[in-house]
């Protein structure tokens, strides 16, 4: 599944792909401004592949 997220610091919107739909644990850092976020918070939708 192929997400959009949001980091919450600087506010750029990223992808984030992963192969399970469980994004409970799930963390991603920011390749913008280097902080690391929740994804599940973070999420604004999911995107096709």
């Amino acid at each position: 599944m192929m997400y959009l997220v949001v980091c919450p610091q600087c506010r750029n919107h990223m992808k984030y792909d992963t192969k399970d739909t469980l994004l409970a644990k799930k963390v991603k850092r920011c390749v913008y401004c280097g902080r690391s976020f929740s994804v599940r918070q973070n999420l604004l939708k999911t995107l096709p592949k």
